[in-house]
């Protein structure tokens, strides 16, 4: 709940931050937002992480700061877990021994904080910083605003998924009075790649193909790829999206080979599909219409099972849609 979280920071002074490993732009654009805005409480504050910052992320104010770490290092009072389905996503050691706070607005969030903030009509955590920043008193400054809107931008496709609500243009709007370029924020997202990424989309694109209904397309990207083209963690984002621009196409499953018979998925689709629902089946979880998982077995057995369930929650959406049947939320 929000109000513990005020209260926790209100009470301690040495916070850690940390996301998911490989994080996105809501990942380290919220951790880094939540840094600067401890930091304006006079707070002990640091962002950790496993790994690398993608490059569209690495000019972000404080990000020259974050720390790579393999295990909890440090004495912290709590740690923030952002946008973390589990206290595995961070991929660093000895979480589990820490005080944490998990905040995030996926709905499939398992509770695995000591505290735990989740709120699913948030169209990023991003915007649950901003909630934070207001309901203690903070002032946004241009740090907070840029890191946040960052969040924004990129859970929200640029402001054209339908998690974009009128409280997310308002959130955004008063970021940009905070001092935010969104022509500068736009232009690290998508006019910052190495021509690595080109060459993936290439290969990547060589393979999409539609079900039989025309309304389901699938993607598939293999290790030889990233190999050939050079490719590295973040080269591919917005991939699983390209097919959702035909008109015919209501959902899209992309397959990442990650290692023999290995493979990370992410699945999207437009309006009433849901497809958190189907990676909930599969041990994933997601947003209605943006979700992943991962999954083991033989390539094309594991697709076939994919794009038959995707298709189903297609024609289960479609139907809820025409007003044939009544949604049932343990269904689709």
């Amino acid at each position: 709940m929000l109000s513990q979280v005020v209260e926790l920071i209100e009470n301690k002074n040495r916070f850690g931050i940390t996301t998911h490993i490989k994080p996105d732009g809501d990942g380290i654009g919220s951790s880094l937002g939540l840094c600067w805005l401890l930091k304006s409480l006079g707070k002990s504050a640091e962002v950790i992480v496993r790994g690398e910052i993608p490059p569209a992320y690495q000019n972000l104010p404080g990000a020259e700061e974050v720390r790579d770490i393999e295990s909890v290092d440090r004495d912290y009072d709590a740690i923030f877990v952002i946008e973390c389905s589990d206290l595995d996503r961070p991929g660093i050691k000895g979480l589990e021994h820490e005080f944490t706070v998990n905040i995030d607005h996926h709905s499939t969030s398992a509770h695995f904080g000591t505290v735990n903030w989740i709120d699913s009509t948030a169209s990023a955590v991003g915007e649950m910083i901003y909630n934070l920043c207001k309901a203690i008193g903070g002032r946004v400054t241009r740090e907070i605003a840029e890191c946040v809107y960052m969040a924004l931008v990129t859970d929200t496709g640029s402001f054209h998924f339908s998690n974009t609500t009128d409280r997310t243009l308002k959130v955004a709007s008063e970021l940009v009075k905070a001092g935010v370029k969104p022509a500068d924020i736009s232009e690290a997202v998508y006019s910052n790649y190495p021509w690595s990424r080109i060459e993936l989309m290439r290969q990547v694109l060589d393979t999409v193909k539609r079900d039989e209904t025309g309304r389901v397309a699938s993607l598939r990207q293999t290790l030889k790829m990233r190999e050939t083209s050079g490719a590295v963690d973040g080269d591919n984002n917005g991939f699983v999206n390209i097919p959702l621009a035909a008109r015919d196409v209501l959902a899209c499953v992309y397959m990442r080979e990650i290692g023999e018979n290995q493979y990370r998925v992410s699945l999207r689709s437009k309006g009433d599909i849901n497809v958190a629902k189907v990676a909930e089946r599969f041990g994933g979880g997601g947003h209605r219409n943006a979700a992943g998982l991962r999954i083991d077995g033989d390539w094309d057995e594991k697709e076939r099972e994919l794009i038959e369930a995707v298709r189903e929650a297609v024609e289960y959406g479609e139907a809820v849609a025409a007003g044939d049947i009544t949604v049932a939320p343990d269904v689709f």
